[in-house]
């Protein structure tokens, strides 16, 4: 049996509901929401932690280190001797040519701005070693 689809009274109100459009409406915002969402989260503040002392934790005595230190003036130290940038980075090639390179500590003094860091940092990967530890206050 076929349905019909003509109403014998045109005047009269139609007592059935299309919701298609409104199902296209929620699936569209539901699709709208799933993208949105997770760019929300990303920019959400963070606040930091601090390190502290976990016990057990401390460095490898099986790992060669060498100290490479920035004082608060920007003057450098190979060790406990004071070096230029260019001695630095020729000592530094040195390191690099070895067939295990150790790891480089750095040491750097709290008030020193992002661009004398970012300076050292630049003069290491220069010279071709990628193992870096940075020193900080343990509190």
């Amino acid at each position: 049996m076929a349905r019909v689809f003509k109403r014998k009274d045109r005047l009269s109100a139609m007592s059935e509901i299309n919701i298609t459009s409104l199902l296209d409406l929620v699936f569209c915002l539901l699709i709208i929401f799933m993208i949105t969402t997770p760019l929300l989260e990303q920019a959400m503040p963070v606040k930091l932690p601090t390190q502290s002392r976990i016990p057990g934790q401390g460095s490898d005595p099986k790992l060669k280190y060498q100290a490479i230190t920035m004082n608060a003036q920007g003057e450098y130290f190979y060790g406990r001797d004071p070096v230029t940038s260019d001695e630095l980075l020729v000592k530094l090639k040195a390191l690099a040519a070895l067939p295990d390179p150790p790891t480089i500590d750095v040491r750097l003094a709290a008030t020193l701005n992002v661009q004398q860091e970012t300076d050292l940092l630049d003069l290491i990967s220069k010279a071709g070693l990628t193992k870096i530890s940075r020193a900080t206050q343990v509190h």
